[in-house]
């Protein structure tokens, strides 16, 4: 029996996702971009399971450092996740709108989001049209509380 190409798509983006700022490192190159597809993996010790596209630039800085930082957005920072959510040619730029420090990894930390985790790559696996990694949270910090913000009430759709 063929897939259900409609069942697929309506049953898939009924998956609750946060929204995420995925930032990334190497030598001093800064990069970010959305990520969508993010779930905590395990207590002990604390991981992090996170999808990329496999063409990306960022999946490549990610397989050849073993980091990557998870900024987390706060309910209204929808206009903050539209800045790193299209695709771009080159490298950078994205974070001249948003600013950060450097984490304990050395990773980018949004100034403006609640909070940032730095993780060390410890698995990853590479099939279809993303790049599942999976990272070992190694620093988090906290810069507020509040509500995170989710991909249903942005009114944007990843997957399916």
């Amino acid at each position: 029996m063929p897939l259900n190409a409609d069942a697929k798509k309506t049953l898939l983006r009924k998956i609750p996702h946060g929204v995420f700022i995925c930032g990334v490192a190497e030598g001093e190159e800064v990069n970010g971009f959305t990520a969508s597809w993010v779930t905590q993996g395990s207590f002990e010790p604390p991981l992090v399971v996170m999808a990329v596209r496999a063409d990306s630039t960022s999946n490549g800085i990610i397989q050849r450092t073993g980091r990557f930082s998870l900024n987390v957005l706060a309910a209204d920072q929808k206009d903050l996740a539209a800045v790193f959510f299209k695709p771009q040619k080159a490298i950078g730029g994205r974070f001249d709108a948003a600013p950060f420090s450097l984490g304990e990894l050395g990773l980018p930390v949004l100034d403006a989001a609640l909070g940032a985790v730095e993780c060390e790559l410890v698995g990853h696996v590479a099939h279809g049209d993303h790049t599942v990694f999976v990272g070992e949270v190694k620093s988090a910090t906290l810069n507020r509380d509040g509500e995170a913000l989710d991909l249903a009430s942005t009114g944007w759709q990843y997957g399916g």
